[in-house]
């Protein structure tokens, strides 16, 4: 369907004025909600996804189609759940204790709500024990860790341990650029 390229194409420009509205054309003209997710803005945001692969992309440009993508979720999230369309997953998010860092959570938090999470965000600076009620309370799957600080990565450990002294059944993620190789080399 032509509106769902064009929702895709405009999250991919980062045009979230556009996205939003068209969005919500399509929702008016009786296209159902799981489809403007799966073939508008997730279809757009993988696109994006791919070109931050290949260094097409910087993190500034996927910020902003991760913006747009949020807009058209604003307008799409009701009828979702309207619509009993579920989430996939249920991870939990946060920067670890001693970090206050969170454009990358935020942006891995706005791709994963994307492709059809929920994301149950505890912030920044939070100690394992955050975590560990989070992931308890929402039935969680996934426990995901950021950290910029190369003082703070030591606190993803104690993260996991806590998840394992509780014997919780939950998947880990970490993340960060003292993690993940750097893009420049």
């Amino acid at each position: 369907m032509a509106k769902l390229q064009a929702i895709a194409e405009a999250l991919i420009r980062g045009d979230r004025n556009t996205v939003v509205e068209l969005t919500q054309q399509a929702l008016d003209d009786g296209v159902a909600p799981g489809e403007i997710l799966e073939r508008g803005l997730i279809a757009g945001m993988s696109v994006v996804g791919d070109r931050f692969k290949k260094n097409e992309v910087y993190v500034p440009e996927v910020l902003i189609a991760a913006r747009a993508m949020h807009g058209g979720l604003g307008v799409l999230g009701p009828k979702l759940k309207e619509t009993g369309v579920k989430p996939m997953g249920v991870v939990v998010l946060g920067t670890v204790k001693g970090d206050l860092h969170d454009i990358g959570k935020n942006l891995v938090g706005m791709m994963l709500t994307g492709g059809g999470l929920k994301v149950v965000d505890v912030g920044t600076d939070a100690p394992p024990e955050k975590f560990l009620q989070a992931a308890k309370e929402s039935g969680a799957q996934i426990v995901a860790m950021s950290a910029l600080l190369t003082t703070t990565m030591p606190q993803m450990p104690e993260v996991v341990k806590a998840i394992k002294a509780a014997k919780l059944k939950v998947k880990t993620m970490v993340g960060g650029p003292l993690i993940s190789p750097s893009r420049s080399a």
